[in-house]
């Protein structure tokens, strides 16, 4: 059967208000929860961007949710820093912390100064840091000379099972690389071709675990009304590559999501008016082997979303998962 979460979004709400958002979201039934863990927000329109990892510590210790988090180990973190941040959570809230480790974006990492790199050496760096983190929650001293440095490090607070280490992949290439080292695959919602080709390079090329999806969605009373949300919140996030990951401002970010069309933003975001509908295009996602699926409403006001899936849509997904056996 198919887990339902709720997505923190750190770019849109204030920390103290997402705690209390997520609190609601597990009274509301959803079984776990996952945030961004961003520096910058999308676009000057969201206006927040707290700390994931002090937020996960009062997120942790306020529900009984399982949590995780996305990051990009190399540049902004240090891998040692990430394994240390990690372990500690794992050790404190056992079997209820996974870490999702990624090439990054611009708009993160360039705070720290050091050169923006290619994917390529991205993808590289991300795999010594996979290996230095592995080494760090095995108990190991660690001393590493390559695109990250580490010297002598070691991690004393270690759990009795460190968390999983999971690989978020846009691509087929990418998650044909993250089938070497990941426990699992995570990926956000695109039409459902793109996907396939995604769950099918990442388990093609021997890739474990579960598969987790981030799905955007805005719904309202109105489709225009939907859109409208859509559009001020999440446009940006249509932006394609390399544009999305190189581009270092919310500032250039708003100036290449101004002229999204409706049916590139329909690509990203799922806008509907309609509980029966969104339920349908979540179905199509477990059926294609989707195990946890996080629901992010791209509003900065989750109340509204939160009242409505308490009422109508987990049940309903709950009911139509049981009913296909899923």
């Amino acid at each position: 059967m198919t887990d339902y979460g709720f997505h923190a979004s750190h770019e849109q709400i204030s920390p103290g208000r997402l705690l209390a958002d997520v609190q609601r979201a597990e009274q509301a039934g959803f079984r776990m929860a996952m945030c961004s863990d961003h520096f910058t927000p999308w676009s000057i329109r969201q206006g927040h961007s707290g700390f994931a990892w002090s937020w996960l510590g009062a997120a942790l210790a306020t529900t009984d949710l399982e949590f995780g988090t996305v990051c990009a180990p190399g540049q902004r973190y240090h891998p040692a820093v990430v394994a240390q941040s990690a372990a500690t959570l794992a050790q404190m809230f056992p079997g209820r912390f996974w870490v999702a480790l990624g090439s990054g974006q611009n708009m993160n990492e360039h705070i720290t100064g050091d050169k923006w790199v290619g994917k390529d050496l991205r993808q590289e760096r991300l795999e010594e840091c996979v290996d230095v983190i592995r080494r760090l929650h095995a108990g190991e001293e660690v001393t590493h000379r390559g695109l990250v440095q580490v010297d002598r490090a070691r991690v004393y607070s270690l759990p009795d099972t460190p968390p999983p280490l999971l690989g978020p992949a846009l691509t087929p290439a990418t998650a044909e690389r993250a089938a070497a080292w990941a426990d699992g695959l995570i990926t956000v919602n695109a039409d459902l071709g793109s996907m396939t080709e995604i769950v099918s390079a990442y388990r093609g090329a021997g890739g474990r675990g579960p598969l987790a999806l981030q799905v955007h969605i805005s719904i309202a009373d109105t489709l225009g009304r939907a859109r409208d949300l859509a559009r001020a919140q999440w446009q940006n996030n249509a932006v394609g590559a390399p544009l999305d990951a190189s581009l270092a401002t919310p500032e250039e970010l708003d100036v290449a999501g101004r002229h999204i069309p409706d049916e590139k933003l329909a690509e990203t975001v799922i806008v509907t008016d309609s509980v029966d509908e969104l339920v349908g295009r979540l179905r199509e996602f477990e059926e294609l082997g989707f195990e946890r699926i996080y629901l992010h409403h791209v509003a900065r006001n989750q109340s509204p979303f939160l009242e409505l899936a308490e009422r109508e849509l987990l049940p309903a997904l709950h009911e139509a998962g049981s009913a296909t056996g899923c």
